[in-house]
C-alpha cells in the first residue's frame, strides 16, 4: 500500500531513538458465537522513521460495520485503510489530520454505498487514537470505544453516538438503565452513512504513561461485561494474555456479536524489540 511505502522511505533520524519509547500492541478479533461473518476491522501502525514517529505518532484504529450483503465488512474496512493512509500523508497537527483522515473515510463510504445497490446504506462506527510519546489524540463516530487505565482505573475517554447515550446526557434514563436499555445500540452518528458527518477530535487530558493501557473495542465487548470487569481483566499483565481474555469472556456471556479488543501499552526500548516497522496487526 502507498501510506507503508511512504513511512518505510522517509529518512531516519537515529538521534531520537534514545528519547523515544515504544509501544507494544495486540489485536483479538472473534466472529462470536452467533455470526457467521466478522464486520470488525483494526490495526495498529508503527512507524519506522523516528521523525514521524515522533511528529504523528503511533496510529490505532478500531471500527465495527453494518449493512446487508456483507458491506458492513467492506465498510468497517475501508474507513481503517483510508484512515491510515490518509493520516500520515497530511502535514497538519495529529488533531486536523485525524479529522481530515476521517472526513475523507466518511465521504470514501458514502460514494463506494451510493453507487452500489447491493452496498447502500452500509456504514461504520470508527474509533482512532494517535499517541505521540505521552500525548493522545483521538477521533470518533459511532459507539466503539476508547479506554484508558490509569492506576488501576479504567476512564472512558469516548462517548457513544447513541440514542439511549443522549437519553442519559438528557437525565431521561440513568447510566445504570442505558446498560440494559432495548435501543442502547441505536446509532446517532456512523461513517458513510451520509455525505458528512460529525466527528468527535480531542486532546486527552491524560497522558499514557508507563504501565498505562489503552483499550480500543467494539460494543461487542462491552455489551457484555462491566467497566470493573474490563479493568480487572486489563490488569493481567502479559497483554496478549489480557485480550485473549478479555474476548473469551465475552463469549461465555453470550457473544451475540462480533468481539474486537486493541490493546497498547507503553514499554522500555531497552527491554523491547520492536516488530516490523509500521505493523498492522489483523
Amino acid at each position: 500500500m502507498f501510506w507503508k511505502k511512504w513511512l518505510s522511505n522517509k529518512s531516519n533520524d537515529t538521534s531520537l531513538s534514545d528519547t523515544l519509547t515504544d509501544l507494544r500492541a495486540v489485536v483479538v478479533s472473534d466472529v462470536g458465537c452467533v455470526r457467521t461473518n466478522n464486520e470488525d476491522a483494526a490495526r495498529f501502525i508503527r512507524p519506522s522513521d523516528l521523525v514521524i514517529r515522533a511528529t504523528k505518532g503511533f496510529l490505532a484504529i478500531i471500527a465495527d460495520g453494518m449493512g446487508g450483503h456483507a458491506a458492513g465488512e467492506i465498510a468497517s474496512q475501508m474507513a481503517v485503510e483510508t484512515i491510515a493512509k490518509t493520516y500520515y500523508q497530511r502535514e497538519e497537527s495529529p488533531e486536523e489530520s485525524l479529522f481530515l483522515a476521517f472526513t475523507k473515510a466518511n465521504r470514501s463510504i458514502w460514494q463506494t454505498a451510493s453507487r452500489n445497490t447491493r452496498q447502500r446504506g452500509m456504514g461504520t462506527t470508527c474509533s482512532a487514537v494517535v499517541i505521540c510519546d505521552t500525548k493522545l489524540y483521538f477521533a470518533h463516530v459511532g459507539d466503539s470505544r476508547l479506554y484508558l487505565l490509569k492506576n488501576g482505573q479504567l476512564l472512558q475517554l469516548s462517548t457513544d453516538h447513541t440514542y439511549v447515550q443522549m437519553l442519559v446526557q438528557q437525565g431521561v434514563v440513568t447510566p445504570a438503565e442505558a446498560e440494559k436499555h432495548p435501543e442502547r445500540n441505536v446509532l446517532t452518528r456512523a461513517m458513510g452513512t451520509h455525505n458528512k458527518v460529525e466527528i468527535d477530535v480531542e486532546a486527552v487530558s491524560y497522558a499514557l504513561e508507563n504501565d498505562d493501557r489503552l483499550l480500543l473495542c467494539t460494543d461487542g465487548l462491552y455489551d457484555y461485561l462491566s467497566s470493573d470487569e474490563i479493568a480487572q481483566l486489563m490488569l493481567i499483565p502479559t497483554l496478549n494474555e489480557a485480550a485473549q481474555r478479555l474476548v473469551e469472556a465475552a463469549k461465555q456471556r453470550g457473544g451475540h456479536d462480533n468481539i474486537t479488543v486493541l490493546l497498547v501499552e507503553r514499554v522500555s526500548t531497552e527491554t523491547f524489540q520492536s516488530p516490523r516497522p509500521t505493523q498492522e496487526v489483523i
